[in-house]
C-alpha cells in the first residue's frame, strides 16, 4: 500500500493513457467501419473481400504493427500516434463484419417502406438501418473495446503503453506491487468500458426493452 499511496500521480498518469489509447481507435474505427459497412451492404460483391482482408489485417502482430508504422509514416517511436493507427487498424477488422451482418439484418419490407414514405439512403441508414442494426453493432463494439484494452499494455514494449509501463516497471525491479495494480485497473477499465457500452445500447434501443417485457394476460 506504500507504493501505491507514494506513485499515485504515476498510477494515474499511466491510466489516463491507457484509457485515450484505448478508446479513441474505437471511436476512429466505428467512424470508419459504418460506411465500410454500408458500401459492402450496397454493392453485396465488396462484403466477403472486405470481410476477408479484415481477417488478415487482425492477424498481423501488433508489435510489429508498432513498428512498421513510424517507418511508414515518419512518425517518432514513441509517439502515441503509432499506436492510436495500429488500434484503429484492428478495431476496423473486428468491426467491419458486425456492420456488414447488423446493416443485413435490417428487414427488406422495413426498407420498402421507408423508400415508399420518401426518404433518401442517408436519412434512411441514419433513421432506420443504425438503430436497428445497434444491437449487432455493438456486440462487436464490446469485444473490441476489451480487446484495445487489453492490447494497449503491448505498447509498454516501446515505451508507450499505458498501465503496461506498471507491467514493465514491476518486472525491472522485481516488484509485484505494480504489476498487480496494472493488471487489476486494466480489469475495471475494461469492465467498466462493457457497462457504458451496455447501457449505451439499452438507451439507443428503447423499443428493445418494450419487447423484451412479458405482457400480463388477464
Amino acid at each position: 500500500m506504500s507504493w501505491i499511496n507514494d506513485n499515485l500521480g504515476l498510477i494515474w498518469e499511466q491510466l489516463r493513457e491507457h484509457i485515450y489509447l484505448s478508446i479513441v481507435p474505437v471511436i476512429l474505427g466505428l467512424l470508419i467501419s459504418v460506411p465500410l459497412g454500408y458500401v459492402a451492404v450496397r454493392f453485396n460483391w465488396l462484403a466477403n473481400p472486405l470481410i476477408a482482408f479484415g481477417g488478415v489485417l487482425y492477424s498481423l502482430p501488433s508489435i510489429a504493427l508498432f513498428i512498421v508504422i513510424p517507418a511508414i509514416l515518419g512518425t517518432q517511436v514513441l509517439s502515441t500516434v503509432n499506436i492510436i493507427i495500429a488500434l484503429t487498424i484492428y478495431t476496423v477488422s473486428l468491426l467491419i463484419r458486425n456492420v456488414i451482418d447488423g446493416l443485413r439484418s435490417v428487414p427488406a419490407d422495413v426498407r420498402q417502406s421507408a423508400v415508399a414514405v420518401g426518404y433518401s439512403p442517408l436519412h434512411r441508414l441514419i433513421a432506420v438501418d443504425l438503430p436497428i442494426a445497434v444491437p449487432v453493432i455493438f456486440a462487436g463494439l464490446r469485444v473490441v473495446t476489451v480487446a484495445n484494452i487489453s492490447m494497449v499494455s503491448i505498447g509498454a514494449v516501446i515505451g508507450i503503453g499505458g498501465l503496461g509501463e506498471l507491467f514493465t516497471l514491476g518486472f525491472q525491479k522485481d516488484f509485484l506491487t505494480p504489476v498487480v495494480v496494472g493488471v487489476v485497473l486494466s480489469l475495471l477499465l475494461a469492465l467498466a468500458a462493457d457497462v457504458v457500452l451496455v447501457t449505451s445500447q439499452r438507451l439507443l434501443t428503447p423499443w428493445a426493452r418494450i419487447t423484451a417485457t412479458p405482457v400480463e394476460v388477464a
